[in-house]
């Protein structure tokens, strides 16, 4: 038996444990299969039955395309590089001939096992809720019906009919096969059966996107259409790609060579190190060079994958922040003039929206997308404030701040992007000044910039990072890579519900869908980067796909052990959910000691990013997780200065506090913790002083608890930590501990 690989062998996922699960089944007979029905399938669908029987999937099984006018295909956009109605049609025999059941086509419907009808008669406008319902979620719609005479696919679209295969495919129980090109090398005795059910399936939301940092780690144009066949099989169908930031430009311009020739490569391949050097760019035939970036021809190649999973690629161009790589290349656009050293673009000269207009008039040619993505994320906006060109730029438009200013360069490019019949989409900063009049917000620093756009009548997609940021560690850090920090398990990612309370029905009529964000800085390699997408990538799915209201993480984790497996025999990476540890023991169950529940006065406030559980967090019982993320953990910018009033004088053997550190995330253990006690609260003796044992560049979670073991009494117990002399250092703990 042999196996062809698609895209000429060039994408390197393994289909080794593929072909084993289907010698494995050569051996077996229809009677030896186990039936499986739609509670296997993620996202989990809108509603379901099951009957007795069965239907068995196996060599020489036929399948029919039936079309039907009208069908939808005007309001697909993916339509646009698919080849128009026979591109379609072809798309759906290509992806029911790659399966591993040796399908074949029949020349008439009523020789068929399978049938897809797409199209036919559409609901009467008349019907206030059909009207209601958007042009995305009647495309993507589908029946699926199995009996034990055959299957019937029912779908007013192309997508509709291609996910019902999908949900097909998972309740089969093996892969779709991506890489096999060639349906006769697939073994007619592969076969799979299925319950007799009946599936009605619609999206909850129209957009599901994963997010693809390929500017930190250049990722192959192989590696992007691996990923859309993980993305397929979960009806995924966004693909956001961050094609532009201070690691590295990565999409060819004609009339700025320099893009690609010198700011597309570093002379280091990692990141980190790249990071705390110099951070200079360097040519591409220079020794050690690290980098890459697609052609137009590249990316052509990709949405034209794209467009037969029925996935929209959405470009994004950092702007006016994280543009370290132009400025090096293009100086001339920055406040200063000079190569290295600042970051943002100029918004005072003409040049900068000369050299974005240009930019982005190549890139909306060669996207299809109905967005471009315009960052607005991070800008320092220090040089802006006395630059010449800035400051004569805010006189000439009236606005009174470098907000005003920024948000005067997105209202800007809006125009421009909106000339040439698209959309943006910026990230929650861009409300900084004043939102653009169309602008899409992506909501990444918590909900709160969501909910405002909504509320202001502005379309918004939630990826915030307490839930969606995958480049967190999903187990315990003590066993994963090095991470950016946090901590987002599958069940956290999997608990986010991006409709909150309080929003009106016209306010969450804006809300698109959710995305979830895998930035690269610590992922250089291409299975690292699958190991932190999947299973959580899963949980995106259903979060965007399925009904509000239905969640059941037991029952869900059970169905990603079987995507995963399938993703396993199609050569994907994908975290160990058996084996994972979960959350930091100690956080699990209450502590009891004699300060619990005791008044906490602060010295010092804490910060009101990480305020934890407020003035009680320190003697609440509670301790922390993995990540001073999760709400137990209270963080301080400046030194901490607490004291505990235990009530009355008693005696005192012990007092303590556990810091962490992250040096990643610009957290650090203090660098001393004073320890003293007091009678009245006025006069204070000293018990003891704790110092840091431990390097600050030791990279990674480290957890260390100051204490100190004492023979006292008193009523008043003081804790003062020093932190670390950094700026912007971070210091959190989550519990004084008095025995």
């Amino acid at each position: 038996m042999t196996l062809k690989l698609k895209h000429s062998g060039q994408y390197t996922a393994s289909v080794r444990l593929f072909v084993l699960s289907v010698l494995a089944m050569l051996s077996a007979s229809a009677a030896d299969l186990h039936a499986a029905g739609p509670e296997v399938i993620i996202p989990a669908p809108y509603e379901y039955s099951v009957s007795e029987g069965s239907f068995v999937l196996g060599g020489g099984t036929s399948f029919y395309i039936e079309l039907k006018k009208p069908y939808l295909e005007s309001l697909d956009p993916s339509m646009q590089s698919a080849g128009g109605e026979d591109g379609e049609i072809a798309g759906l025999e290509e992806e029911l001939l790659s399966l591993p059941y040796g399908l074949v086509k029949a020349g008439k419907k009523s020789a068929a096992d399978i049938v897809l009808t797409i199209g036919g008669v559409l609901p009467d406008r008349r019907n206030a809720a059909v009207k209601s319902s958007p042009s995305w979620k009647n495309r993507e719609s589908y029946r699926l019906k199995v009996t034990e005479g055959g299957i019937r696919i029912e779908a007013k679209g192309f997508a509709g009919a291609f996910y019902a295969i999908q949900s097909l495919v998972q309740m089969a129980g093996l892969p779709s096969a991506a890489g096999i090109d060639d349906a006769d090398s697939v073994p007619s005795a592969a076969v799979a059966e299925i319950s007799c059910c009946t599936v009605t399936d619609s999206p909850r939301f129209g957009y599901r996107g994963l997010h693809f940092d390929v500017s930190r780690h250049f990722r192959s144009k192989e590696f992007l259409m691996k990923q859309m066949d993980a993305m397929a099989l979960l009806k995924l169908n966004k693909m956001h790609l961050h094609l532009t930031d201070g690691a590295g430009w990565r999409i060819e311009i004609d009339g700025y060579p320099e893009l690609t020739e010198f700011a597309a490569w570093r002379p280091y391949a990692d990141w980190s190190d790249w990071w705390v050097s110099d951070r200079h760019y360097c040519r591409q035939d220079e020794p050690g060079a690290y980098g890459g970036y697609y052609t137009a021809d590249d990316i052509r190649e990709i949405l034209a994958y794209a467009a037969k999973k029925h996935i929209e690629v959405i470009p994004e161009i950092e702007m006016p922040g994280h543009s370290e790589e132009v400025l090096a290349a293009y100086p001339e656009l920055s406040c200063t003039g000079k190569q290295y050293g600042s970051g943002d673009l100029c918004p005072g000269k003409e040049a900068t929206f000369g050299f974005l207009e240009d930019v982005l008039s190549q890139v909306m040619d060669l996207f299809p997308s109905e967005y471009v993505h315009i960052g607005g994320d991070e800008a320092s906006k220090g040089a802006w404030k006395t630059c010449p060109d800035c400051q004569r730029r805010m006189q000439e438009e009236g606005l009174e701040n470098v907000d005003e200013l920024q948000s005067y360069l997105i209202h800007r490019i809006e125009e421009f992007v909106n000339s040439k019949g698209k959309k943006i989409i910026g990230w929650d900063e861009i409300l900084q000044g004043g939102l653009a009049p169309n602008a899409t917000v992506m909501s990444w620093r918590g909900t709160e910039g969501g909910i405002t756009a909504m509320k202001s009548g502005h379309d918004v997609i939630m990826t915030p990072g307490e839930f969606c940021y995958l480049d967190y560690t999903q187990d315990a850090p003590f066993k994963e890579p090095v991470s950016i920090g946090g901590y987002i398990p599958l069940a956290k990612t999997y608990s986010y519900e991006p409709a909150e309370d309080g929003l009106t029905e016209a306010e969450l009529s804006h809300l698109l869908g959710v995305q979830g964000n895998l930035w690269a800085e610590y992922i250089p390699t291409d299975s690292h980067a699958e190991y932190m997408y999947y299973p959580r990538a899963y949980a995106i799915a259903e979060i965007g796909w399925s009904k509000a209201g239905a969640k059941d993480y037991d029952g869900f984790r059970g169905r990603a052990l079987k995507v995963s497996d399938m993703l396993d025999g199609m050569g994907f990476s994908a975290f160990d959910l058996r084996k994972e540890y979960g959350n930091r023991k100690e956080s699990l169950e209450p502590v009891h000691h004699l300060a619990e529940g005791c008044p906490v006065i602060y010295g010092e406030q804490y910060s009101s990013q990480y305020p934890a559980s407020g003035d009680c967090t320190l003697t609440d019982g509670v301790l922390g997780g993995w990540t001073y993320g999760d709400r137990k953990w209270q963080g301080f910018l400046t030194d901490m200065d607490v004291t505990v009033d235990l009530g009355a004088v008693k005696p005192v053997h012990y007092v303590g506090a556990t810091f962490m550190q992250v040096v990643s995330a610009w957290v650090w253990l203090p660098e001393k913790v004073e320890i003293s006690i007091s009678d009245d609260g006025r006069t204070f003796r000293t018990v003891g002083t704790v110092w840091r044992d431990m390097s600050d560049e030791l990279n990674g979670l480290y957890f260390k608890p100051y204490g100190l073991v004492c023979n006292e009494s008193g009523r008043y117990v003081r804790v003062r930590a020093f932190k670390h002399p950094a700026a912007g250092a971070w210091l959190f703990t989550d519990e004084v501990i008095v025995n």
